[in-house]
């Protein structure tokens, strides 16, 4: 991959799994649960109620973030993400 990667949309689904679409065509279901379990600051998308659907992206569409501690760049969505 030469460029970072470009979301086309992300949706939140249940488990705390996104589904991703990227300027590619590419779409992948990226588990955000092994960031939650890992990462400190992801816990509060399991404690603050509602946070989870309020997933957007950046105006460069390349990074998805819920505040302003929890972000996840593109590059790794696509990377790790299961291709579906």
């Amino acid at each position: 991959m030469n460029s970072i990667p470009r979301i086309k949309s992300i949706v939140p689904q249940n488990n705390y799994k996104l589904a991703v679409v990227f300027d590619d065509g590419c779409k992948v279901i990226y588990d955000v649960a092994e960031d939650i379990a890992s990462i400190d600051c992801f816990s509060e998308l399991k404690t603050i109620n509602g946070l989870w659907n309020q997933a957007q992206l950046d105006s460069s569409r390349t990074v998805v973030y819920w505040n302003e501690n929890i972000d996840l760049p593109s590059d790794t969505i696509y990377e790790y993400g299961k291709k579906v």
